[in-house]
């Protein structure tokens, strides 16, 4: 069984990261990544839908450690990709990758103090098994078998073609056709103007509106820096501008709702045509970043609509019939294609198994701490991002914050870190948020705190100051040594006592 000091799972932007932090901050650590599919990139290589983009600025986006150095800002799915993979091959990061290893199951062992993870290696899903003193899951947070179905009535009867964003196939067709698109969140909104280019109409189909918010595919003040500064310097510039504002907008419009939702709407007006119902189609009925705000790059959306080659119609969906959709209000949307971007499918560390010492742990029952590890399991944290925020704000933070234990943990001579759980603390959900895949999800979520360290703040410069600052050994993170087994001790004994 092949060993290493720290096995991360999952290749995409938050392991390419973790292999980043952990070579160059704790050099002195072993480590594979294993990736369950056959390329790099996570998110950016699985989705393949027409127009496929970033919803954050890639100044915030991108890692700290390399500069994003692209045009724009709002960058496209194979650009990211790309970069992803520029990163690994540039620091040898892709070296440390087993593909089409799927992690599957994680055992924790006091006695030697390590993971024995297993795989299902290949299409034959052969079971192949390491170990590791310390397992960083980097594996994100939803499905990758397939995106949420709500289970549509009639589905079998449309004869058209029915597709989710999360499985785009190469050979879907939709130029000169009817597209209905179900859905009004980022997907949809990215994939309603990039079809309208080519197909008959395409209509967005919502059951409730969303905010969204215009903005330049490329940032003109940044890229002026960039012409003028060295490359880190405006990089970081650029960065921390853009990290500020999304802070101020975000805690404005949670002290002042009313008047953030009335700008947003404003602004909003300005790129529809004057006569357009904006009261029905583009206020929502919940507050400004209750949900994720929808970025539209350049008014591709707006524009669509005011070239008549797209719409949007706000009701609920009766049943699919032969030719379409019929709705609750008794109207049919006519289509040859239906996209159902209805959103992700939650899952908790890849669905992994964990059992600590031969108990198995739900870990939907425990509660984070600093948001990347789970109390009472040891050695194991996990990447997460922002929801209010870019992901990889928060997972370089994380990856940062792993190699401080991971080399505070050698100095101290004390391999094995554990948060130990605090029953008198107050539970809450971990994602405030009320978004539909995260209230789907909300049961096999694990819990956060009302005090610290297991609450999550969702805000960049708090994290920045704890989790690059803050204390390792902070009273709630305790630290051991392995247990001592005499030779011939039966090991499955000592895990059951």
């Amino acid at each position: 069984m092949d060993h290493v000091d720290v096995i991360i799972v999952g290749a995409g932007l938050s392991g390419i990261g973790a292999g980043y932090h952990l070579q160059t901050e704790a050099p002195q650590k072993t480590y594979m990544i294993l990736e369950g599919r056959d390329a790099i990139g996570g998110t950016w290589d699985l989705f393949r839908y027409p127009g496929i983009r970033s919803d954050s600025d890639m100044f915030t986006l991108g890692y700290n450690f390399k500069p994003w150095g692209e045009a724009k800002a709002i960058a496209d799915g194979p650009s990211i990709r790309k970069y992803v993979r520029e990163t690994a091959s540039e620091n040898g990061i892709d070296k440390h990758i087993r593909f089409n290893h799927m992690v599957k199951r994680a055992s924790w062992d006091s006695a030697t103090a390590r993971w024995t993870v297993e795989a299902e290696r290949g299409a034959a899903k052969e079971i192949v098994r390491f170990t590791c003193n310390f397992l960083f899951m980097c594996s994100g947070y939803y499905s990758y078998k397939g995106g949420y179905d709500p289970g549509f009535a009639g589905r079998e009867d449309f004869k058209g073609r029915i597709v989710h964003p999360q499985q785009w196939p190469e050979d879907l067709d939709y130029k000169n056709k009817k597209v209905v698109v179900i859905g009004s969140g980022a997907t949809a909104v990215t994939v309603v103007p990039e079809m309208a280019k080519d197909a008959a109409h395409v209509t967005m189909l919502q059951r409730s509106p969303t905010y969204m918010v215009s903005r330049p595919a490329e940032d003109a003040s940044a890229n002026w820096l960039r012409a003028h500064l060295p490359s880190m310097l405006a990089y970081q510039l650029i960065r921390w501008r853009n990290v500020l504002f999304g802070m101020y907008f975000f805690n404005k419009s949670r002290k002042s709702p009313k008047q953030v939702k009335h700008y947003l709407i404003e602004m909003l007006k300005k790129e529809l045509p004057p006569d357009y119902d904006v009261k029905t189609h583009f206020t929502p009925n919940y507050n400004p970043w209750d949900q994720r705000l929808c970025l539209v790059p350049d008014s591709d959306f707006f524009q669509a609509i005011k070239n008549q080659k797209a719409s949007v119609v706000t009701d609920t969906i009766d049943r699919f019939t032969p030719t379409g959709i019929k709705l609750s209000s008794g109207k049919e949307l006519e289509a040859d294609i239906i996209v159902t971007a209805t959103g992700l499918a939650l899952e908790l560390l890849g669905g992994l198994q964990v059992t600590v010492d031969g108990q198995p742990r739900n870990l939907s029952k425990s509660m984070s701490y600093k948001g990347m590890m789970y109390s009472d399991v040891p050695n194991l944290a996990s990447a997460f991002g922002y929801t209010n925020a870019s992901w990889t704000l928060k997972c370089d933070l994380t990856c940062e914050y792993v190699t401080r234990l991971l080399n505070y943990m050698d100095r101290k001579g004390t391999p094995i870190a554990t948060p130990k759980g605090d029953p008198t603390i107050e539970e809450a959900p971990w994602l405030d948020f009320s978004s539909g895949y995260v209230q789907r999800a909300k049961d096999i979520l694990p819990k956060q705190g009302m005090k610290n360290p297991w609450k999550l703040y969702q805000n960049y410069a708090l994290d920045l100051v704890t989790l690059r600052f803050g204390k390792v050994d902070d009273g709630t993170l305790t630290f051991s040594k392995p247990r001592q087994v005499p030779a011939n001790t039966d090991q499955a004994a000592i895990a059951a006592e």
